[in-house]
């Protein structure tokens, strides 16, 4: 296997030789420039694994390099060097496609695990859909499914915070999943919190950790759940539930990349990729007062739409016979027929509920049909307050209006169709491991 090569692109020699020689240490060749041209003569002589690029340069700066290799390398991983304390620009760059970003003084340690990152995402480069084929998949073969593969494994290339936001049932947790499958921290913790179950006076002790003592019943130091996801993704679920002080702390967590327990007097620092998702709409929570503008734009460097179903009816079937097999496979029978009939009623239904009401609707049927056929009377098909609304404005984005009452954001089963997917029950015991469970109302 060829040594990995790593284009070092900065104007201080000092801080490029130490660079360099850090990298050498982890058997990595190196190059630098010390402008923009240089670069990008460079760029276009000879193949990089990684460019690591100042943000300020004599004749220019990272960004333009950034959007330069958009257009005339799209497949390099770039990470950016900013000044310590300027998030904005970090934020400016990420959005324009870096990879990830690091702060002056650099912290080697964090150098080190940035560049492993890229290092092991351009490894995965042979053949890019192989790892959204290994994990959980969006069943459905429409445009917009189609769409929403694409910019997956798009977003999956970055370290970027991504906001997925949809409306409740339409699978937000399998897209962040996928996410992480398809991303170079595939092989390390994805550890999603459910931030509406959480009472806020547990809060800060669940998410940070804490000391032994710092508090009555703390007896026995205790890591948080953002220390638990160290090296892999921490997808932070109905964020817009976020307490106003929480909220605060998250955004530090974000900028600086560290966290500190509850009791412990110093910062520790975290290597974790943040992805959120809400059916609320956050932008007019902003407006509102009661989501911080700061946050709202760390953890939407990137969002991503899922699509409600009444936007891809041409998905209904498929999505009809992966549910009904899993269920069937679950219940230990034979897979039941779905007669025209029910198959019309579904197709014309309007499915506030998304998914998640399409196979809790299939799983009543189930239970209800004779003979193996599930017929259109097994459905028990109500309508629905939402309907009319949902059929009137199929264009429109998720927001807390439009979500069913019963509506969370947690669609296990939701599209999903793994490789020897472990019962419902089991998947169910593996989650509390890593959070707590919703309230019995699923609110």
């Amino acid at each position: 296997m060829a040594t990995p090569q790593i284009l070092v692109v900065d104007d201080e020699p000092d801080l490029v030789e130490l660079i360099c020689l850090t990298l050498s240490r982890m058997q990595l060749a190196t190059q630098s420039a010390g402008d923009v041209a240089g670069a990008k003569q460079l760029l276009k002589s000879q193949r990089f694994d990684l460019c690591l690029t100042d943000m300020r340069l004599p004749d220019g700066d990272g960004l333009e390099l950034l959007e330069w290799l958009a257009t005339n390398n799209p497949g390099l991983p770039c990470a950016v060097i900013t000044a310590h304390g300027n998030v904005e620009s970090a934020v400016r760059a990420l959005k324009l496609g870096a990879f990830d970003f690091v702060s002056k003084p650099l912290d080697l340690g964090v150098l080190r695990k940035l560049v492993a990152s890229a290092i092991k995402l351009a490894a995965n480069d042979d053949d890019p859909g192989a790892t959204l084929r290994r994990g959980p998949m969006l069943i459905g073969r429409g445009p917009a499914m189609e769409r929403l593969r694409e910019m997956i494994q798009k977003v999956a290339r970055s370290q970027a915070p991504v906001h997925i936001f949809g409306e409740s049932g339409t699978g937000k947790e399998l897209v962040a999943r996928m996410i992480h499958t398809a991303s170079s921290r595939a092989d390390e913790p994805f550890v999603a919190v459910n931030c509406g179950a959480i009472p806020n006076e547990l809060m800060e002790s669940e998410l940070f950790g804490h000391k032994r003592g710092s508090f009555t019943g703390a007896v026995a130091d205790k890591p948080g759940l953002i220390a638990s996801a160290e090296g892999g993704t921490l997808f932070l679920d109905e964020v817009a539930d976020l307490p106003l002080h929480m909220q605060v702390k998250l955004l530090r967590v974000i900028q600086e990349k560290t966290v500190r327990p509850v009791g412990e007097a110093r910062e520790q620092s975290i290597d974790v990729r943040i992805l959120s998702a809400t059916h609320k709409d956050l932008a007019e929570l902003v407006r509102l007062g009661r989501f911080r503008e700061d946050l709202y734009y760390r953890i939407n460097v990137i969002d991503l739409r899922v699509p409600p179903l009444r936007e891809r009816r041409e998905d209904i079937p498929d999505l009809i016979e992966t549910i009904v097999r899993r269920l069937s496979r679950r219940l230990g029978v034979e897979p039941a027929k779905v007669s025209a009939a029910a198959l019309q009623a579904l197709g014309g239904y309007a499915f506030p509920g998304n998914v998640r009401e399409l196979e809790n609707t299939l799983e009543r049927a189930l239970a209800l049909c004779t003979d193996g056929t599930i017929e259109a009377s097994d459905l028990q098909l109500r309508p629905s307050p939402l309907a009319g609304a949902a059929t009137a404005s199929p264009g429109a984005t998720s927001s807390g209006t439009n979500a069913p009452a019963s509506g969370g954001n947690h669609a296990l089963g939701d599209q999903l169709e793994e490789v020897n997917a472990p019962p419902l029950s089991r998947r169910w015991s593996r989650r509390a491991t890593t959070r707590p469970r919703r309230p019995s109302s699923w609110g």
